[in-house]
């Protein structure tokens, strides 16, 4: 069964996403292209990872209000997706971008939940 395999990662609007950025690697040690990237090198396959990626502004958030949205692996997005509906879960939107196909929901809180499948490892 489709099922749930982790945290993607979280997406948050602030003043200033380079300085932010800049901040995470500089302080953490956390880089990436989207933002600071975590690389679950306990897993094998694909190379998995979670990020935490800045926003200047909600657009990509929409149509939450929040500050925020949850990215959310999956194994089977497909399988997913045909899950949630049978739990009557609207679907708001699923693409595919070539390195991950997703789709997003909202949860009773009108948090936005990006839902995806990795299909390629980023370059670092």
């Amino acid at each position: 069964m489709a099922k749930i395999t982790g945290l993607g990662g979280i997406f948050h609007i602030v003043k200033d996403p380079e300085a932010t950025r800049a901040w995470y690697r500089d302080k953490l040690g956390l880089d990436g292209e989207y933002g600071p990237l975590l690389k679950w090198s306990e897993e094998a396959g694909e190379s998995p990872y979670s990020l935490i990626s800045h926003f200047t502004d909600g657009e990509y958030l929409k149509p939450s209000n929040e500050r925020f949205m949850i990215n959310l692996r999956v194994d089977d997005l497909q399988g997913f997706i045909a899950l949630l509906k049978s739990r009557d879960v609207e679907v708001l939107d699923h693409v595919d971008e070539g390195y991950g196909e997703f789709a997003w929901i909202m949860d009773l809180d009108g948090v936005k939940i990006e839902l995806w499948q990795q299909k390629a490892v980023p370059e670092d």
